[in-house]
């Protein structure tokens, strides 16, 4: 496999833990977020991630490899009911409906991103110093 190669599967890589990162920033600064009903109560998103294989042709011809971001799903896991009174948005049984986020999983999560984007780096960094000493050695 050519180096240049390489370096696309991990630039696809870094792509999906950027979505990655930034849906679980977006979970996090909703996490405290109150409605006046279960449908309007923000729910938290993932990002669906699948492999690009040789065959595929599209936005991603020419990779032999890597990871693409299908789509972002919204969690099916129902609001939390929060007894709040004195809120403008609460119902006449003084009820709010609050995210669904959990923030130490969207925490546990950022870590495992943020650690995956910065092996990926760590992929394009090596493969560079490889390209460099190729270039060094037919230096003649």
């Amino acid at each position: 496999m050519a180096l240049e190669k390489i370096m696309d599967i991990a630039g696809t890589a870094l792509n999906a833990q950027l979505v990655r990162l930034n849906t679980t920033a977006t979970n996090l600064a909703n996490s405290s977020v109150v409605a006046s009903s279960e449908e309007a109560a923000y729910k938290s998103k993932k990002p669906v991630f699948s492999s690009i294989v040789e065959d595929i042709m599209g936005d991603y011809a020419g990779l032999e490899g890597g990871v693409k971001v299908d789509e972002i799903v919204t969690s099916g896991v129902s609001a939390k009911q929060i007894y709040d009174p004195g809120n403008p948005f609460a119902d006449e049984n003084g009820y709010v409906w609050g995210s669904n986020v959990n923030t130490v999983e969207e925490m546990i999560e950022m870590l495992d991103a943020s650690r995956n984007y910065q092996n990926n780096v760590q992929i394009i960094a090596t493969t560079k110093e490889l390209m460099m000493r190729t270039l060094e050695i037919t230096k003649v």
